[in-house]
């Protein structure tokens, strides 16, 4: 079979796990026009009832930013704001293929591409909410673009660094094996053996130290929920909401994080690279910060509001995983963040939190659960990263050796 056909139908089957009748959304750049329309028939193959095609052309939306009037930038388009509000209140399904062009917006003004993410924050909170607490099923997965490929292969003529980053997607998301299907159960397994130890340990902190200067303890709300890997909605059926993923999450406690943070891995955010980055966080919230370069991006990062400043996120992955050990920086968050330990500023996943997906925003808070208009994902993980877990009794155990886990 070919592979890209064979990327669509997991996609399909596997990440969105798509149901008799149910409506599929499809979000993709035009660039990657080819492959959303294989996934749109693997969806009406599996039974969909509805695929509607979103596109998305951010060569379209740089003009936007350099030339549209201050004002408009307020604006989210009504029509996008129905769609994708009024399908995920419908119960569809969410495909959303991501491929961004990581130097498209390096000199667009920060200010006006944070007042244009907000209001499209803002808008669609019916949207985010619904999906972050896993009422409706969603993947997040990729498909190479020209300039995207010509970044992270930069020596290779354009049709060679698309077959290599295609290779590279095959391979992180398992198509290269003989059954990709049973590769993602093994792989289902080895997480929750992973999902097992944290929950037996039932630790209230983390310690995290390495040699680039991380050294932070960020505190755990009670009744925190270890997740990795398949999700579950409301009626029952399990999808998976990133392709790939090698991670093991939860929620930190929104008052925690006491220390400093050292970022491993260049930020990609809305095409806008910051590197060589730290955040100083005192009882959960950032009160210093520098970067390399980008730093302006990161201060409307964390000027989006109050939440922007606190973690939302405490994801574990081992440095000896199959996206780490190939070697590459994507400059995507979906493939970077699953080749190393993470966190994320901004909104927490509710399903983190035993009952939070019916919690309303006051119970979250109250129990710990950070929110914002913003989730946004960066890398600390490192091969000397240590995580120290701390019990409620004041005892310990190791977590993660060498950057590694010890189980």
């Amino acid at each position: 079979m070919n592979p890209m056909v064979k990327y669509a139908r997991l996609l399909v089957r596997v990440g969105i796990n798509l149901q008799k009748g149910q409506i599929l959304v499809i979000s993709s750049p035009i660039e990657c026009a080819e492959f959303a329309r294989l996934a749109q028939v693997e969806a009406y193959d599996a039974g969909a009832g509805e695929v509607v095609l979103r596109w998305i052309d951010e060569k379209a939306d740089r003009i936007t930013l350099d030339l549209a009037p201050d004002a408009s930038l307020d604006r989210f388009p009504e029509w996008s704001k129905v769609l994708l509000n009024g399908y995920a209140e419908a119960g569809a399904a969410f495909l959303r293929i991501d491929a961004s062009d990581p130097e498209l917006m390096k000199d667009v003004d920060p200010k006006r591409m944070s007042r244009q993410s907000k209001a499209r924050n803002i808008a669609l909170e019916p949207y985010r909410t619904l999906l972050m607490s896993d009422r409706n099923a969603w993947c997040v997965a990729s498909a190479p673009t020209a300039a995207w490929a010509m970044k992270v292969f930069p020596g290779k003529p354009e049709r060679e660094a698309m077959a290599a980053l295609w290779d590279a997607i095959y391979r992180a998301v398992r198509v290269d094996e003989a059954d990709p299907l049973k590769a993602w159960q093994e792989h289902q397994a080895a997480l929750d053996a992973r999902l097992d130890f944290l929950k037996r340990n039932a630790f209230s902190s983390l310690h995290y130290g390495n040699g680039l200067g991380t050294d932070l303890t960020v505190a755990l709300p009670e009744n925190h929920v270890w997740s990795g890997g398949g999700s579950a909605c409301p009626s029952g059926y399990s999808f998976m909401a990133n392709m790939p993923t090698e991670e093991v999450y939860t929620m930190p406690h929104r008052n925690g994080a006491n220390g400093k943070l050292v970022a491993s891995m260049p930020l990609n955010y809305n095409g806008n690279l910051i590197r060589d980055f730290w955040l100083v966080f005192k009882d959960g919230t950032v009160v210093d910060y520098g970067a390399g370069s980008g730093v302006d991006t990161l201060k409307e990062i964390l000027d989006t509001d109050e939440g922007a400043r606190r973690l939302g996120e405490v994801a574990l992955v081992p440095h000896d995983s199959p996206i780490s050990n190939t070697g590459i920086l994507f400059y995507n968050t979906l493939f970077d963040e699953n080749a190393s330990c993470h966190f994320a500023l901004g909104k927490a996943y509710p399903t983190c939190l035993e009952g939070g997906a019916e919690m309303d925003k006051e119970a979250l808070a109250a129990a710990g659960a950070n929110d914002s208009l913003v989730h946004v994902d960066f890398m600390v993980g490192s091969p000397d990263l240590s995580i120290i877990g701390i019990r409620s009794d004041g005892s310990e155990a190791a977590v993660f050796r060498e950057g590694n886990f010890v189980l």
